[in-house]
């Protein structure tokens, strides 16, 4: 059992099995158990060894420990500490919280090894989902999704992602100018645009795709470049990281059509940006 959300506060208590002995007999369900168990280790190494700043807010661990099958997390209660609202919509300036976090989370931890978290960050990275990835329809996308994945982790400037950076997880002020995050069961290395990308998914529309998305990345990258350290090429960082948007979303947008190829988040305006990545790629 898991308190997750962004009532991922007070205490967050996770029970696996150590047997699997239902998973093991199915590969798949044994992969997805040993992920899951991993997560939350990560998850509590995350919080016993990490912090941020004030402008990237994480709830504070109060304890942490292990009895058994079980893992016990007791954190900061975030409605208290101001971040007792939540939304399912937001408007433009909510947006713009979140991706300020963001810019703060990524450029506080710009070059960071991430060192007893995930090596590559997100709950969708390729190596942990062939499952999802021998299900996909999509020949052209299947076919490509090995390269994807290597552009996204050779990129010069790397840094630690969140890893499930969605709406759902972000705490608001009452105001709805600051915000707090939970759930990092999937923290680890990479490209902040995997973050990026994943968090605007959860949030806009198809529709508003091409006319929000480059004021936005405008307003992550103003954020970024104010706190990023001065011994930083910033030009270059903003110019790798714009281009790997697409193939962030693209790397994402891979595992949707093997896990739910029904989902909404499968839209025209990631087709799109999938269609400019495979033609980058020459496949």
């Amino acid at each position: 059992v898991s308190s997750r959300g962004c009532r991922d506060t007070i205490v967050s208590t996770n029970v696996v099995s150590p047997n699997g002995l239902h998973a093991a007999a199915d590969p798949a369900a044994h992969r997805s158990h040993m992920r899951k168990v991993r997560s939350y280790e990560v998850e509590t190494h995350w919080y016993q060894n990490y912090a941020t700043s004030s402008k990237c807010r994480i709830p504070s661990c109060l304890a942490a420990c292990s009895h058994g099958d079980e893992m016990l997390i007791v954190l900061e209660d975030l409605d208290v500490a101001g971040y007792d609202q939540r939304r399912t919509n937001v408007k433009d300036y909510e947006i713009r919280a979140c991706l300020s976090w963001l810019a703060h989370f990524h450029a506080h931890f710009l070059g960071v090894a991430p060192q007893g978290l995930w090596p590559i960050g997100t709950y969708w990275h390729l190596k942990t989902r062939p499952d999802e990835l021998e299900a996909m329809d999509d020949a052209r996308l299947k076919a490509a999704a090995g390269a994807v994945d290597e552009v996204l982790n050779s990129c010069r400037f790397l840094t630690i992602v969140h890893g499930d950076a969605k709406l759902a997880n972000f705490c608001f002020s009452s105001d709805g100018r600051d915000v707090a995050a939970v759930d990092f069961q999937y923290v680890g290395g990479g490209c902040g645009m995997k973050d990026v990308a994943y968090f605007l998914g959860s949030c806009l529309e198809e529709r508003e795709g091409d006319k929000k998305v480059p004021g936005l990345l405008d307003h992550y990258f103003s954020e970024l470049k104010h706190v990023v350290s001065a011994q930083v090429d910033f030009a270059a960082l903003e110019k790798e990281w714009r281009e790997m948007f697409a193939f962030a979303w693209t790397d994402f947008r891979r595992f949707l059509l093997g896990w739910m190829p029904g989902h909404w988040k499968i839209d025209r305006y990631n087709k799109r940006l999938a269609d400019e990545v495979l033609l980058k790629l020459k496949l």
